[in-house]
């Protein structure tokens, strides 16, 4: 099997396209000021399809990732719907690949999102993911603003 991976460096504010069709449409910028190594995928591109997207992601990390915790902010037509932390990395028995890396290591991975376990109706979401290497929130490693649009109801 053969396998071609490409590093992409994107800038702040500049907006990244994952997917669009008819009833979703999907994209990212990064919120914070630094330049990053990163790259998301995820199919299919679709609401209607309830069983898992394959997501995939590659990260070069700017700092040591001995701590993680991880903020999502959701935000449903404008009105906050969802904050919700969890700390992936704390240095001890820690099950995530991500943890323990280095600082320029490349993390790929492959993962499924079970989308039949969330119903999403029609409208705008804005979803901020931040990773911090403090459980103070001080030190933010990536800072990520997913854009999605879903256009018909998923009942």
């Amino acid at each position: 099997m053969f396998g071609l991976f490409f590093f992409i460096l994107f800038t702040p504010g500049v907006s990244e396209f994952l997917c669009t069709s008819s009833d979703l449409e999907m994209s990212y910028t990064f919120c914070d000021f630094a330049d990053h190594t990163f790259m998301f995928n995820l199919t299919p591109c679709s609401m209607m399809n309830k069983s898992v997207w394959k997501a995939a992601l590659t990260w070069i990390p700017r700092s040591d990732i001995a701590f993680l915790k991880i903020v999502f902010h959701v935000w449903y037509d404008g009105a906050k719907a969802l904050l919700w932390k969890q700390v992936l990395c704390s240095g001890a028995d820690d099950e995530y690949s991500v943890c323990g890396m280095l600082k320029g290591e490349t993390l790929v991975r492959a993962f499924d999102i079970k989308g039949s376990r969330t119903k999403f109706p029609k409208g705008n979401y804005s979803v901020i993911v931040q990773g911090f290497s403090d459980d103070s929130e001080n030190n933010m490693v990536i800072c990520l603003n997913f854009t999605m649009i879903v256009k018909q109801d998923a009942f």
